[in-house]
C-alpha cells in the first residue's frame, strides 16, 4: 500500500531579491495532524518561506505540492482556496464586530437575500465547540483578550476550510494561562487532521506542542529534528552557529556596590509591602510567575501605577508616587514589556523614535535654541551603531521592522541621555537568540560602566544567567533572595510556590 503524500511538500525553494538571496534551496514538509516548528534568527528566511506558502509572494525557484499535487500560488486567495490559512502577529479582525460576524466576514450565510444571523451564530457556536473552546460568539472582538482574539483568527481560518494553518509567533504577547488555552485549541485542530506550521522563538514551548522542528540559518536549511529529541543547547547551536555558552555573557560586578534606589514597604495594586535595594555596578534579577507582582512593583516605582503605601528613594531623594518624567529626570530609565503599546511609535521611523530620547539634550539645539535636525541625525546614528541598527534600518518605519529590531530601538532610547539606573522589563520578549545575545551584551556594557541594572523576566534561564543577585516574587511579595552561586533553578522555583521567604 502506497503511503499518502505529505500535506505540504516544498522542495528546493529559493527566493532572490536584488543583491539578496533570502532563501537558498530549502526543503520543508508538513504532515496532516502535526505541528512543525520553523526556527531561526531574524533574517533566517522563516517569514519568506511562509509568505511563499501563503501566496503572499512567489518563489524564484522550487516547487510546492499540496497532497502530492503541484501548485503555484499567484495570490493569498489562491492559497486559501487550496486550504492554507495564515494567522500573523497583526490580526485582521474587525474590533467592533462580534465573534460570529468576524468568522463569517465576506461569506455570510443568507436566506431570502438577507444575512441569516441565526444560522451564522449556530455555525460559529458549533465551530468553537468542535475545538473545545468556550466563547460567547456574540461578544465584540474588542472586548476579548489577546489569546481569545488569536483563537478567533484561527477559528476563522479553519471555517474557511484551512487544512494547513500557519501561526506566526502566536504566544509572543500571551500569558502562561492564555498560552495553555491556545495549545489546547491547536491540539483539537490537530485531531481534526489540520497540519500546523508554527513559528516561535520560545524553545520551552516546543516539547509541549511540536512534532518536528526545522532550523533555518541565513536562508538555508540547517536540519530537521524530532521534537522528542529536543536539546535546547543543540538547537541554539544549530540556529546561531555558536555554542550556547556564548549567548550569555559574563558580567563583571562592582566589588562594593552602593545602593542607589531604595524601595521600602511598597504597596500598590498587586504589590504587598516590598523592600528592594538596587545597587550600582550590579545586575538585580527579578523573577516570578505571571501575576506575581514582579512587573507591577517597578511600574509603581516609575509612576505607572498608584502607590498605596511605602516609599521610593533615588540617591536619597524621596520620589514616592512621583510622575514618570520626574523619575527619568532623576536618572532612571524604564524599558516596558509591551513595546508596541507603551514603548514605540510604530508609524514613525526608527530614527524618529530614538530621536525623541535625545531632543532635550543641549547639543540637539542650534545657537538659536531650535532643534537641529543635523544634530539629531548625528546622535541617532551614533546610538544606532551602539545597538546594531544600520542607517537603512533607522530610516524604515518601525512597524515594518522585526520584533528584534524594534527591541533594539527601545534599547537605543536608553542611550538618549546618561541614566544611572536601568530597569528592563522583559527585555528580550519576542526576539530570536541571536538578537538576545546582542541585547545581553548591551546590558553587560551598561552594568560594567558602573550603572545599576534591573532585569525583570519571565524567562528563568535568562534572569539566572544575567543576575548577580536575584529576587523571586509570589503573590505580590518577595519570596526568595539569592546571590552568586546560590542562584539555582530548583531553589528559585521553590520560591515561586512557597510564600515563606527564602534567602541564600
Amino acid at each position: 500500500m502506497t503511503a499518502a503524500p505529505p500535506l505540504v511538500a516544498m522542495t528546493g525553494i529559493a527566493k532572490s531579491y536584488p543583491g539578496v538571496r533570502a532563501l537558498d534551496g530549502v526543503d520543508f514538509t508538513l504532515e496532516a495532524g502535526e505541528v512543525h516548528v520553523l526556527f531561526g534568527e531574524n533574517g533566517a528566511g522563516k517569514s519568506t518561506l511562509i509568505s511563499i506558502l501563503a501566496g503572499v509572494t512567489g518563489a524564484s525557484e522550487g516547487t510546492i505540492r499540496i497532497d502530492g499535487e503541484e501548485k503555484t500560488f499567484q495570490s493569498v486567495k489562491e492559497a486559501r482556496a487550496a486550504g492554507i490559512g495564515a494567522v500573523f502577529q497583526e490580526f485582521s479582525l474587525v474590533p467592533t464586530m462580534s465573534v460570529a460576524q468576524n468568522i463569517f466576514l465576506g461569506a455570510e450565510p443568507r436566506a431570502f437575500g438577507l444575512v441569516d444571523k441565526r444560522r451564522m451564530r449556530e455555525e460559529a457556536r458549533a465551530l468553537f465547540q468542535s475545538l473545545s473552546f468556550p466563547i460567547d460568539i456574540r461578544r465584540p472582538v474588542m472586548s476579548l483578550s489577546r489569546a481569545e482574539q488569536q483563537m478567533v483568527e484561527i477559528a476563522k481560518a479553519l471555517h474557511q476550510k484551512a487544512r494547513i494553518l500557519i501561526l506566526d509567533e502566536p504566544t509572543a504577547s500571551l500569558t502562561e494561562r492564555e498560552t495553555e488555552k491556545l495549545f489546547a485549541f491547536i491540539t483539537a485542530a490537530k485531531k481534526n487532521g489540520v497540519g500546523v506550521v508554527y513559528i516561535s522563538h520560545r524553545i520551552q514551548e516546543f516539547k509541549s506542542i511540536a512534532s518536528r522542528i526545522t532550523v533555518l540559518r541565513d536562508g538555508r536549511l540547517i536540519g530537521t529534528i524530532p521534537a522528542a529529541d529536543l536539546s535546547e543547547k543543540a538547537l541554539v547551536e544549530m540556529m546561531t552557529g555558536r555554542k550556547m555558552d556564548e549567548i550569555y555573557p559574563t558580567i563583571a560586578r562592582d566589588p562594593s556596590p552602593r545602593t542607589v534606589m531604595a524601595i521600602r514597604g511598597l504597596k500598590a495594586w498587586g504589590v504587598d509591602g516590598v523592600n528592594i535595594d538596587v545597587r550600582k555596578g550590579e545586575v538585580l534579577g527579578v523573577a516570578g510567575l505571571v501575576g506575581s507582582g514582579k512587573s507591577r512593583t517597578f511600574r509603581a516605582v516609575m509612576g505607572l501605577l498608584p502607590v498605596q503605601d511605602g516609599s521610593v528613594f533615588v540617591e536619597g531623594r524621596d520620589l514616592t508616587g512621583a510622575p514618570t518624567r520626574a523619575l527619568m529626570e532623576a536618572g532612571v530609565f524604564f524599558l516596558p514589556s509591551d513595546r508596541k503599546e507603551e514603548g514605540l511609535m510604530l508609524s514613525a521611523s526608527a530614527r524618529d523614535n530614538i530621536g525623541l530620547s535625545v531632543i532635550d539634550r543641549p547639543e540637539a539645539r542650534n545657537n538659536a535654541g531650535l532643534v537641529s535636525p543635523k544634530a539629531i541625525r548625528t546622535m541617532t546614528s551614533e546610538i544606532g551603531k551602539r545597538v546594531d541598527l544600520t542607517e537603512a534600518f533607522l530610516a524604515r518605519a518601525t512597524s515594518k521592522l522585526s520584533g528584534g529590531n524594534q527591541q533594539k530601538i527601545l534599547f537605543g532610547k536608553s542611550f538618549g541621555r546618561d541614566f544611572d539606573i536601568y530597569i528592563f522589563d522583559e527585555p528580550t520578549v519576542g526576539v530570536d537568540v541571536g538578537t538576545r545575545a546582542a541585547l545581553y551584551r548591551i546590558i553587560k556594557s551598561i552594568a560594567e560602566s558602573g550603572k545599576a541594572v534591573v532585569v525583570i523576566s519571565s524567562d528563568l534561564p535568562e534572569v539566572m544567567h544575567l543576575a548577580h543577585r536575584l529576587i523571586a516574587f509570589r503573590n505580590g511579595r518577595i519570596s526568595g533572595e539569592f546571590e552568586g552561586e546560590a542562584i539555582r533553578e530548583q531553589a528559585i522555583l521553590a520560591a515561586f510556590f512557597d510564600q515563606e521567604r527564602k534567602t541564600a
